[in-house]
């Protein structure tokens, strides 16, 4: 039997209290990222944080076009 159809033959409420602590699990593990990183340490230094803020800055720019400015439009 496969994974999705083993899923499939619970009850809903099983289902329910499964996907509940799929996300529970999730919660808890975002919630301790930080303290396990600074255990192991792999907490990035503020000059490496500080590069990949600018790595993953949104960057917007406008595309050619033609000006509304003056009204005529």
């Amino acid at each position: 039997m496969s994974l999705w159809s083993t899923y499939r033959s619970l009850t809903p409420k099983t289902r329910a209290l499964f996907g509940v602590g799929v996300m529970a699990w999730a919660t808890i593990g975002l919630w301790t990222t930080p303290q396990v990183e600074s255990a192991l340490g792999m907490q990035a230094s503020k000059d490496e944080q500080e590069a990949l803020d600018r790595q993953l800055a949104v960057r917007i720019s406008r595309v050619g076009g033609e000006e509304k400015g003056d009204g005529a439009h």
